[in-house]
């Protein structure tokens, strides 16, 4: 492994770097900053925790060093909260610049955020759908001199579903210089290869990982077989043994839904852990102050949804409990990197129940590692089933009580005026997918019945031929 010189990177980086603990290049840093430098752009595949960021921080710092101006460089990000990280490694690396940093997320003042913007800072670190918003109502900055355009978690950015960024992308790709570098990175590239390669100009470098496996050799990946009803009584016997050993730790759970995470807060309140959540009904502030505070150490879990599932850096974080089964291989890949980063060790537990069993396989054939059984005590278990299931049904009454789901809604109600979409309109065309969608069962449904119907008849035929030709045998038999 070569060190930081060699590549090419300026002293007063490399000292800053030495500063920070950061002696010797991480592979993706060593493969991917040489071309950045050059003035190629570059698609940087890597696992979780091996260095992506400071693999375009340093490249962007140093070629900002050379010319400074604002709006200099461009950073998207899928998630706040990973904004806020990537903003405070520019700041901290670039503190001898004097570097000026602005973070455009939602959930904060827009006003606020225009008059920083209206500033000329050097770096804009922002999630598409807000920096969209100022872009649309705004004439006050000019990103048309920006020198980078960088997109961490690039296929997370790129991909259409739940939140789907392309509207957003596409107002934001107009407003940019065609000359420009472009950065891509992420942990889980290559599904959008083809997508993120249209991107790319000058004359792009790829590098991917070349370790078969999708997650790190620190990382001790296992699995619980738990039935859905003993699962939480699970959940609190890892954590209870967990705390027990190592009072030091801090685990990360994550869940499937926001009210999930909130029941197993508050239960887990309950039984007097020090606990927290980070989901997307709560405001941005709280969720900011949440993280803050554990990453501190004030509380030592975090329960949270897949919003913290990328990127996050929480150097204390020892566990990682998947509370679900992640559907899809590469959410299990960036949730379970929230552990085991930069070289230090881990463990990830995913609790599996009996309709989960081909999810695992599925992981298993992604990541190219097996997960391994973590062995638990069930009369340990069986013990405080009864208290955690009555503990747990008391957290979804009081859940209840604070209309909980009823802010869901108004919540996504926000949500869709806030895209510029029609709430009434909306429920309107929902409605009329789902007819469409009973119309087609129904049809398919008379189909099958009609199709075996006609199979029931043949059938029958066929046994009435066979009939008569037997009789008819039997006639000539007795004839002769």
């Amino acid at each position: 492994m070569s060190d930081f010189s060699s590549l090419g990177l300026a002293d007063w980086l490399i000292k800053q770097c030495k500063q920070l603990g950061i002696n010797k290049p991480t592979p993706v840093q060593e493969n991917c900053m040489p071309p950045i430098l050059e003035g190629r752009d570059c698609l940087g595949c890597a696992k979780t925790g091996s260095g992506k960021t400071a693999a375009f921080v340093l490249p962007v710092l140093q070629k900002l060093s050379q010319d400074p101006y604002g709006i200099f460089c461009l950073v998207l990000t899928p998630t706040r909260e990973l904004a806020y990280q990537i903003a405070e490694q520019f700041r901290v690396i670039g503190k001898p610049l004097g570097l000026r940093d602005c973070i455009v997320v939602g959930g904060m003042d827009m006003v606020t955020q225009s008059l920083e913007l209206s500033r000329q800072p050097h770096v804009v670190v922002a999630t598409p759908g807000r920096l969209a918003d100022h872009i649309r109502s705004s004439n006050t900055f000019s990103l048309k001199r920006i020198q980078f355009l960088i997109m961490d978690e690039a296929d997370r950015l790129l991909e259409q579903g739940c939140t789907d960024f392309t509207k957003d992308l596409e107002v934001i790709l107009g407003a940019l210089p065609a000359k420009r570098q472009t950065l891509l990175f992420s942990a889980t590239l290559t599904d959008t290869l083809q997508e993120l390669q249209s991107l790319t100009m000058n004359k792009p470098f790829f590098w991917e990982s070349k370790s078969e496996t999708r997650t790190v050799e620190e990382l001790d990946q296992r699995y619980i077989l738990a039935p859905e009803k003993i699962k939480d009584a699970y959940l609190v016997h890892l954590i209870q043994n967990f705390t027990d050993q190592h009072s030091d730790w801090s685990i990360i759970i994550f869940c499937k839904t926001c009210k999930d995470c909130q029941i197993l807060t508050m239960m887990l309140r309950k039984f007097n852990f020090p606990t927290i959540s980070l989901h997307s009904m709560m405001k941005q502030k709280v969720r900011f102050a949440n993280l803050s505070k554990f990453k501190a150490s004030v509380y030592k879990i975090l329960i949270a949804t897949d919003v913290a599932s990328r990127g996050l850096d929480i150097p204390t974080v020892q566990v990682v409990i998947n509370h679900n089964t992640p559907g899809l291989p590469k959410i299990y890949i960036h949730r379970v990197g929230r552990t085991a980063r930069a070289g230090r060790n881990g463990v990830s537990i995913t609790m599996v129940t009996q309709y989960d069993i081909h999810l695992v396989h599925a992981i298993e054939e992604q990541t190219q590692s097996k997960l391994k059984e973590y062995e638990v005590e069930e009369k340990d278990v069986l013990k405080i089933l009864t208290q955690v299931n009555v503990t747990r049904r008391e957290c979804e009454i009081r859940l209840e009580a604070t209309d909980f789901d009823e802010k869901k809604e108004v919540h996504k109600r926000k949500q869709l005026i806030l895209e510029g979409k029609d709430p009434e309109m909306e429920a309107k065309r929902k409605a009329e997918l789902e007819k469409i969608k009973k119309h087609k069962k129904k049809f398919k449904e008379r189909v099958q019945e009609s199709v075996l119907q006609q199979q029931a008849e043949q059938r029958q035929r066929s046994l009435l031929k066979k009939k008569r030709r037997l009789e008819q045998k039997k006639a000539k038999l007795e004839a002769k």
